[in-house]
């Protein structure tokens, strides 16, 4: 609710795939067959996707980060605390204890240039050796997948828009998170759209009705029309 009324908020979700302060327990994060303390088996639920569930909120400020990457870090929260609005930055971080190397293959550099889509508004979205991978739209589905770049196919790379106004486009770049991440994952600004301020738009509401009516009468409110005495 937060996110879809605009509250002037910034909400850091920490994301360890684990339930790591009390002691292990699979989260709504936690890959499918996830074996913790709370599930012995292996998890049975899907995971979340917390991008994908914050631009479907309509959130207007949605990101992704590595803690690792202390300059990717810091340039999105930075653009977070300017945001007018709710602005959600979920960071990717391991958990030593209880699920150590859970996001091993965006740490480690060498694999992480092969996995890490890096999200630049106004920018080709491209990753890999010599930019040799990037993201396209499929022409028969309308999907975004990600293509090896070819002569035939350069034209086509899709080039990154945080501040679109339908959310669409970044759902869609959401959804190329691969559940393993050994394969590709976004991160950096998805979506960054300016909208009313719920603070802002209430605090207006208020002086409006200061300046139709005057200030409000608090005991009058409470002996209204409503109450009766109930006699000793």
């Amino acid at each position: 609710h937060a996110l879809r009324r605009n509250v002037n908020l910034k909400i850091l979700l920490f994301n360890n795939r684990i339930y790591g302060l009390t002691k292990g327990q699979y989260s709504p994060t936690s890959e499918i067959g996830k074996i913790t303390k709370s599930t012995p088996m292996g998890s049975l639920d899907a995971p979340f996707n917390p991008v994908s569930l914050a631009i479907g909120a309509e959130a207007s400020f949605v990101a992704r980060t590595v803690d690792s990457d202390r300059k990717h870090l810091t340039d999105v929260l930075r653009q977070a605390a300017a945001h007018p609005g709710t602005a959600l930055v979920e960071i990717y971080q391991n958990c030593n204890i209880f699920n150590d190397g859970a996001f091993e293959a965006l740490r480690d550099r060498q694999q992480a240039q092969e996995a890490v889509i890096r999200l630049e508004h106004g920018r080709p979205i491209t990753f890999g050796a010599d930019a040799s991978k990037a993201v396209v739209r499929d022409p028969a589905t309308g999907d975004l997948k990600v293509v090896a770049v070819t002569e035939d196919n350069r034209a086509g790379v899709l080039v990154h828009d945080a501040h679109a106004a339908s959310p669409t486009t970044a759902f869609a770049l959401s959804r190329l998170a691969d559940p393993d991440t050994l394969h590709h994952t976004p991160i950096g600004v998805f979506r960054a759209t300016e909208r009313a301020v719920y603070d802002t738009e209430m605090a207006r509401q208020l002086d409006d009705a200061v300046e139709q009516r005057g200030k409000g009468d608090l005991a009058a409110l409470l002996a209204g029309n409503d109450t009766w005495t109930v006699a000793g």
